[in-house]
């Protein structure tokens, strides 16, 4: 006995979800259990230069990863294999031409009709420009002729220019992840420069703000102070910057 299931509607959903994949705009690829490309879709030839053809059945980490992101992807993808997905993650892809371009992945489990994984396809985003913008930024940044420093949320310098390193005498290594307020403020100086960056960490800003710095020799460096709230791509207060002025011969 023949028993027939008609999976004519099941085909043409899936033939649309390949148009959509095929013509959407951002680089999507897919993996198998064993790395191997077996999607790739039009966006992601035209970011890399490697064509459908180029890829399939190649392994996506060995052959198109950079050397100081493969062990990194390749866990990535592990644990997308054991159902453990992952969502912005930054990593490099090898073009054609021998360039890099930065991407931001979103890796989810591939399963199929009895929810056995399958593979991992991968939903990216071309970052280049971005990091490369960043880039520029921070080298802005450390070539001002103003001190300039960062914190993150927990008040730990994760930004010190090469101005802020003469001024105090204190390098960019050793200032790296010690708390600022803490080790570098004058104690008269502790509350009221900590109440600062809480506020501009709630997104309050303060310009103007006068306060001494510590120096390696230690000296007291006046700053005049601009603490500006610091935020990612998706808006979320990352930390505060502040932009000072020595105001010390005055």
């Amino acid at each position: 006995v023949g028993i027939v299931q008609d999976i004519t509607a099941r085909i043409a959903q899936e033939q649309e979800y390949s148009r959509l994949i095929d013509t959407a705009n951002a680089p999507i690829f897919g993996i198998d259990l064993e790395g191997l490309v077996n999607v790739w879709n039009k966006n992601a030839s035209d970011v890399t230069g490697f064509t459908t053809e180029d890829v399939m059945g190649r392994h996506l980490v060995n052959e198109f990863i950079t050397e100081d992101y493969k062990e990194r992807v390749q866990e990535v993808f592990r644990n997308a294999l054991n159902g453990v997905e992952t969502a912005n993650f930054e990593f490099p892809l090898v073009t054609k031409m021998g360039t890099r371009v930065e991407v931001l992945l979103n890796a989810t489990t591939r399963r199929d009709e009895q929810k056995h994984v399958v593979g991992v396809v991968g939903i990216g985003q071309d970052i280049t420009a971005r990091i490369n913008q960043e880039q520029e930024y921070a080298r802005l940044i450390d070539a001002a002729n103003a001190p300039i420093f960062g914190i993150d949320r927990d008040g730990r310098v994760d930004v010190w220019n090469q101005c802020a390193a003469r001024l105090t005498g204190f390098g960019g290594e050793e200032v790296a992840g010690k708390r600022l307020v803490e080790e570098y403020i004058t104690d008269d100086y502790k509350a009221r420069v900590q109440e600062v960056f809480t506020k501009a960490l709630a997104g309050e800003e303060t310009a103007n703000f006068e306060f001494p710095l510590v120096t390696k020799a230690g000296a007291r460096l006046e700053v005049l102070l601009n603490a500006t709230t610091r935020r990612d791509a998706q808006n979320r207060v990352t930390g505060v910057v502040g932009i000072g002025q020595d105001i010390t011969a005055r």
